[in-house]
Formats: structure tokens, C-alpha cells, sequence
């Protein structure tokens, strides 16, 4: 079945441009102009992947960004930004916030479309091995963890936990009691692919053991080593 790709941007030559690379492709393709417009159509699609321009009017990218985590449907679809803002600050910003990618303008449609088939080649991987190898429902002393929606309760709350927090606590989870370094487990949540530093597995870290309460305690630092949740 052909993948679905929404692509948002309020630059109609840009819109055009990516259409026209992706349906060349095999891509289906939808269009949104705004940022209301993009979470309007991803309500009502089944998508594979969004491309999502940062600097929109109204809404932006990010905060398009945090309201599809929020839904079930697309708390897992690759987002990747694309913008004309280059900063190491924004793209890690984009980055925690659940996107899979950051690519700057002026666009090279031969990159673009190298880095949708990577991601939608990865996000497929990932899948297949989640299937395999996690639980769908994982429940540990007062966490509950949903991979079927994307949910997390604590002490029988929901919490909310963007992609990459969310991925990062079910990885470690569902395998108690061993050690992961740093750089498995960027490449095992964000992927060979992107680029993002240590320091970013440590903020995420931090954030999931916030979120978790007490129960955080159960992810340990290993010094000099990485991190494990304790069996």
C-alpha cells in the first residue's frame, strides 16, 4: 500500500515543490496551509509520516508538534520539521519534542526524500521489532505502560509523554535489569540517522523520572555507563 504523507507549510511553492517530488515517488499526499488546517486533516487521515514547516502564523510548528502527540492516532507518526530557522537550540527543541528529523531550507528535494524513505524504512523496523519483542500492555508495581495507544498511567493517572519519552521509558522497561550506554540508546529511540547529543538522552531521562513520581527512582544511573531500569 502507497504511504500517506501529509505536508504542511504556508509557502504554497514549497507545498508544491514536495507534492510533486513525493507523488513522483509513490507517495499519496495531502496539503495543509496552517497550522490548524494540518491538525484538522490529521484527524481524519491514516498518515505514515507529516512534514511540518516551523515557522507558521498562529500556530507553529512545535506547537502543531505537541498537539498531535497528544493524539493517540499520531503519538507515534514520524514528524519531520522543516524550517529556515538553523539553531543548535531549535533543533533540539524539535527533537524533544517527538519530531524524527530537522531539515533546514532552502530544501534539496533528492535529500528529502532520501530522509522520508529512511525514516519510513526505520519507523517500519521499529515496528516489526516492537511487535516481536514488547509486551503491548506492560505494567510494573504502579506503572502501567500502553504500546497499543501510546499511554502511560502512574498510580492509575494518565500522564502524558511525548514520543521519544514515551519510546525511551517502554525500551528500558521492557528489559529490566539491563544496562543501556547513552549512545545505544540514542541510536535505538532517535535513530543512526539524526544527529543530537548526549546530553539530550539525560533531559529526557530527567523529564520521565519527574513524570513517574517516586516510581522514577527505578531508572537508575549506572556511572559511566548509561542507564537501566531495575528489575
Amino acid at each position: 500500500m502507497p504511504k500517506t504523507i501529509l505536508v504542511v507549510d504556508d509557502e504554497e511553492d514549497i507545498v508544491q515543490l514536495l507534492k510533486y517530488n513525493l507523488e513522483k515517488e509513490g507517495y499519496n499526499v495531502a496539503t495543509a496551509a496552517n497550522g490548524a488546517a494540518a491538525i484538522q486533516a490529521a484527524g481524519g487521515l491514516g498518515l505514515d509520516l507529516i512534514i511540518l514547516d516551523v515557522m507558521m502564523p498562529e500556530l507553529d510548528g512545535f506547537e502543531v508538534c505537541r498537539r498531535l502527540r497528544a493524539m493517540p492516532a499520531h503519538a507515534a507518526t514520524p514528524i519531520v520539521f522543516l524550517t529556515a530557522r538553523v539553531g543548535e537550540f531549535d533543533e533540539i527543541v524539535g527533537l524533544e519534542l517527538g519530531a524524527d528529523d530537522y531539515i533546514p531550507k532552502p530544501i534539496s528535494p533528492r535529500v528529502l526524500l532520501a530522509r522520508v524513505k529512511s525514516i519510513l524504512r526505520r519507523s517500519a523496523e521499529t515496528l516489526r521489532t516492537e511487535t516481536l519483542v514488547m509486551p503491548e500492555i506492560l505494567t510494573i508495581g504502579d506503572i502501567q505502560i500502553n504500546r497499543q495507544n501510546y499511554t502511560v498511567k502512574v498510580q492509575g493517572r494518565e500522564t502524558f509523554f511525548p514520543k521519544k519519552e514515551f519510546e525511551l521509558l517502554a525500551f528500558l522497561a521492557s528489559n529490566r535489569g539491563k544496562v543501556f550506554s547513552r549512545e545505544l540508546l540514542l541510536n535505538r529511540i532517535w535513530g543512526e540517522n539524526v544527529y543530537v547529543v548526549d546530553r539530550t538522552v539525560d533531559v529526557h531521562i530527567s523529564k520521565v523520572r519527574e513524570k513517574l513520581g517516586a516510581t522514577g527512582e527505578m531508572i537508575e544511573t549506572v556511572k559511566g555507563v548509561g542507564y537501566r531500569f531495575r528489575g
